[in-house]
């Protein structure tokens, strides 16, 4: 604990302005902090150093069942009564509001816990200024949304920049399956067809398809398959998101993180490659429909094998805002790199409602017009 009391202080010492003292963040887009009140601006020196990609053996790494002190890091954070996320406290706050639920935080309930270090991050890219522009044009152009829905957009508060964990999965895969191969083929085939009420007797051409047995073996290394380790975020949209450029990635620096939240996983290491065994299924399947070849094609059996499982735990940028309406939450994502937005929204009865009677109006007025002026 000395030794991350130590390192704690190191990092405040770094972050602290040398021209007025306040807090340096990082500034997005910039590889440096910036202090928000005199503009001093400091380079994080780590920015400047070639990233080696280092990663972690999957196997090894489960059955030590230890972490290492370079391996982890103590985190404070405070657990959402609401929606169960655990994000990283701000300082010197009483008070705070789920960035995932818009629920009230009880601040003093925070905890010190052990986890996987993250080892490298994409550093947030998309300024927060530009983030609520593109909020404010997302939900000026939703369609049937409430017209009160704007106000959400006002709070630049209610945009809150995190860090959120992700793992990445290299694995080689050997695949054995059985299934049927289908190919195409044309025949000619006679029908009744009636004409003046009468039997005529006609042909067609007809495509049917020929099935044979099929089995094989496919193999496939995987390379960076990515997996969020959050449960707060619905997971279709945080997929929308991608994809990210992990080829930009950075080693891991607390001075990133400097003026945004990290949420610690909820997910773990081996539920992760569990879901990256999903992600790899697809592709695997999609190899295997083309070694059945032919026309169509059916998986009757596919068993898989992992081999040469390695990780990394990364943190990447997203802008998320939740807000209530009505009782429920809804929220809303940017790729804190791309710019790319994803979210949910609300609708409005009344506007749906008078939108059909103004189609329905219209219709019976268009049969009308018709009837009276049509002939």
């Amino acid at each position: 604990m000395e030794m991350q009391q130590e390192k704690t202080a190191e990092v405040s010492n770094q972050l602290a302005c040398r021209d007025c003292g306040a807090t340096l963040k990082f500034a997005p887009g910039t590889n440096s902090l910036k202090c928000q009140y005199c503009g001093a601006q400091n380079e994080i020196a780590s920015s400047q150093e070639a990233v080696t990609v280092d990663e972690i053996d999957f196997e090894k790494f489960l059955n030590e069942n230890t972490l290492s002190a370079d391996d982890k890091q103590q985190v404070s954070t405070v657990k959402c009564n609401g929606c169960g996320a655990s994000t990283t406290l701000r300082p010197n706050l009483s008070s705070d509001n789920c960035p995932f639920c818009d629920t009230a935080l009880v601040v003093t309930g925070g905890n010190t816990s052990s986890i996987i270090k993250p080892k490298y991050l994409l550093p947030f890219k998309i300024e927060q200024k530009k983030a609520l522009a593109d909020f404010k044009s997302w939900v000026k152009s939703r369609w049937f949304a409430p017209s009160d829905l704007v106000k959400y957009t006002d709070n630049p508060d209610k945009l809150n920049g995190m860090y959120m964990p992700y793992w990445t999965y290299d694995s080689d895969t050997s695949s054995s399956y059985t299934g049927e191969r289908g190919v195409n083929y044309q025949t000619v085939e006679t029908y009744t067809a009636y004409e003046n009420n009468k039997p005529v007797t006609r042909t067609r051409t007809v495509t049917r398809i020929a099935w044979s047995p099929a089995g094989g073996h496919v193999s496939h290394a995987f390379d960076d398959v990515l997996v969020i380790a959050s449960k707060s975020l619905p997971e279709k949209y945080a997929n929308a998101l991608e994809p990210w450029d992990t080829g930009n990635i950075a080693a891991y620096d607390d001075k990133y993180l400097s003026g945004f939240r990290t949420e610690t996983y909820q997910v773990d290491l081996k539920g992760g490659f569990d879901k990256a065994k999903g992600i790899m299924d697809g592709t695997i399947r999609d190899l295997v429909r083309r070694d059945i070849g032919g026309d169509h094609q059916r998986i009757w059996t596919l068993n898989t094998s992992y081999s040469a499982i390695t990780f990394k735990h990364i943190l990447l940028p997203i802008w998320i805002s939740a807000y209530k309406y009505n009782n429920k939450v809804y929220r809303f994502m940017i790729n804190g790199r791309t710019g790319e937005v994803q979210g949910e929204r609300p609708y409005s009865v009344i506007k749906i409602v008078f939108t059909a009677v103004l189609v329905i109006g219209l219709g019976v007025l268009a049969y009308y017009l018709y009837k009276k002026f049509g002939h």
